[in-house]
């Protein structure tokens, strides 16, 4: 069998245990993954492709792409969990193989291809955004397949027409997945690697025109058929309060700070990280003098990134997470160039040493905490076992972990490490039951509308908003005191003071709520007027009925 052919068999099956195994066995998760999916199923009561509804009307957070696919999954699988998370997955594993072969293009080396991907399918947030309904993960794999078009036109002269065409069709398609910053990142890094190649004459060809005009087919008819058919409603939303206003306002402000995103980027590509930190060091000390286009093309790649998402007072990990394939990169070429020779680098071993001793502590930890945080870990997983099945086999790889980097076997500890979060990940699925109920708002609804005969809105915590529509089909209200507004303005009743939920509550006979525990002290303020009655508290939700004074004493 061909090599790179069982390299690439090897990580789609890597791949599929990280990504897509067990990935029906949590509900969908507040308050995002319920958003996209929520999203999709009032698309699919609306019977429209074209218009993405929320809470029954027209919303424009996001553009239409993962809405598609969403609906896609939903013809294929039902509307279910697995469905949902079914194309974030596939995406996930599309990316692991894209970058095999962008880093195969770039160092013609097997080992380092492969061991790029192995880095990628197992770092932490990768693993993470491939489990959950999010934008992100398609519009990075875009952008990533976008630059791999490039670059195989950029090496490949005889594949130079086919490779720019799919580079541009692919940034269009990231243009439907998150908006126009899909085509920035490809137009920054390319036009910068170019720059400074002194090669910008490679893009004067038919190839380019025809490439951008297929661009423009992808990329804009559905952003004239919204244009045209809700107008300011549109624009406003999307391009101002979804873009420009990210960039005036810092949605959560803690994030605002100028080393965020060095700081996620470190934490994010965890258990790589400590590797991350030797390479990009020895990756900046040398890259003026490499010889090699691909270091100053990942360079480009990451400034580029940076250039655009960190003036921005909006900032997510996710933001950024269309560089993390390049550091991928850059920590698989440092693992594979200090370990050649008979000289190992000692920042190589030292790197390794240090993420086999986090990893030990976290073994360690877990037995830890099931004995001192007892009543919270009964209460949060139900059960010390899958802790203790946990702590056994990740104890287990680290020993084998340090024996191998005790002997200098660094290409085995590297893998031991893979191993060592599969086997987190692997046991993912027997937590997820027990911790559903402080995630999802599937239990908590499930329960409501099988006991009792909801009629009204129900009034939510903010938090449980999208939850409770998704799983109940109900109208809702939010109560929040003091609190702002969604972000994106979402068409529901917004209750910020006493004296609107009292109004709104005296308009309905009876009405069942899902609180927060902060939220149902609020109502116990209006006890005086209200009958206020906790019926079930499952996990951090508390279903509660109230009836107006009058009603409970027959005035």
């Amino acid at each position: 069998m061909n090599k790179n052919l069982r390299n690439i068999l090897v990580l789609i099956l890597l791949a599929y245990l990280f990504f897509m195994f067990g990935n029906s066995v949590m509900s969908l998760t507040n308050p995002d993954e319920v958003f996209y999916t929520l999203t999709a199923k009032e698309m699919v009561k609306q019977n429209t492709w074209s218009t993405p509804y929320l809470f029954g009307v027209p919303q424009f957070e996001k553009p239409i792409f993962l809405y598609w696919m969403i609906r896609v999954a939903f013809l294929l699988f039902g509307i279910t969990n697995f469905a949902a998370r079914f194309f974030p997955a596939v995406f996930g594993i599309i990316g692991v193989i894209g970058i095999y072969y962008l880093t195969l293009l770039g160092f013609k080396d097997q080992k380092k291809a492969f061991l790029s991907s192995a880095v990628l399918l197992s770092s932490g947030v990768y693993i993470g955004l491939s489990r959950t309904v999010f934008t992100d993960m398609m519009f990075t794999v875009w952008i990533l397949l976008s630059l791999l078009g490039f670059y195989w036109a950029y090496t490949h002269h005889k594949k130079k027409a086919v490779g720019i065409i799919l580079s541009f069709v692919c940034s269009g398609f990231a243009v439907l997945t998150k908006g126009p910053i899909g085509f920035m990142v490809l137009v920054l890094t390319v036009g910068s690697f170019l720059f400074i190649k002194k090669d910008l004459k490679f893009l004067k060809s038919w190839s380019t025109l025809l490439g951008f005009l297929l661009f423009l087919g992808v990329a804009l008819p559905w952003y004239w058929l919204m244009i045209a058919k809700y107008g300011s409603t549109f624009t406003q939303e999307f391009f101002y309060n979804d873009h420009i206003r990210r960039i005036l306002e810092a949605e959560h402000l803690s994030n605002d700070t100028w080393y965020f995103y060095p700081f996620s980027m470190v934490w994010g590509i965890f258990p790589w990280s400590f590797l991350l930190i030797a390479g990009m060091a020895c990756f900046l000390k040398g890259l003026k003098s490499r010889i090699n286009s691909f270091y100053v093309f990942l360079a480009c790649w990451m400034v580029s990134v940076f250039i655009i998402f960190q003036p921005a007072h909006s900032k997510l990990v996710s933001y950024v997470f269309p560089l993390f394939p390049a550091l991928a990169v850059i920590i698989a070429d440092f693992i594979i160039s200090s370990n050649s020779g008979s000289k190992k680098s000692r920042a190589l071993f030292w790197g390794l040493f240090a993420t086999g001793v986090i990893l030990g502590l976290f073994a360690i930890g877990l037995v830890v905490c099931s004995f001192v945080m007892s009543d919270t870990i009964m209460n949060y997983v139900g059960s010390r076992v899958p802790l203790y099945i946990l702590s056994v086999l990740l104890g287990i790889l680290v020993i084998i972990f340090f024996i191998n980097l005790s002997r200098k076997r660094l290409m085995k500890s590297v893998y031991a490490l893979v191993a060592v979060i599969m086997i987190m990940f692997g046991i993912v699925p027997i937590i997820d039951k027990h911790i559903e109920p402080f995630v999802s708002s599937r239990d908590v609804c499930a329960y409501l509308m099988k006991n009792y005969n909801v009629e009204n809105t129900i009034l939510c915590s903010k938090f449980f908003a999208r939850g409770t529509r998704f799983y109940t089909d109900k109208d809702v209200a939010v109560i929040d005191i003091p609190g702002k507004q969604f972000f994106s303005p979402h068409p529901v009743l917004f209750l910020d003071s006493d004296l609107k939920v009292a109004d709104f509550l005296g308009k309905q006979p009876v009405t069942y709520c899902l609180l927060k525990k902060s939220a149902l002290d609020d109502i116990e303020r209006l006890r005086k007027d209200f009958n206020i009655e906790l019926l079930r508290q499952i996990g951090n939700q508390y279903i509660v009925r109230i009836k107006k004074r009058e009603v409970v004493d027959g005035k």
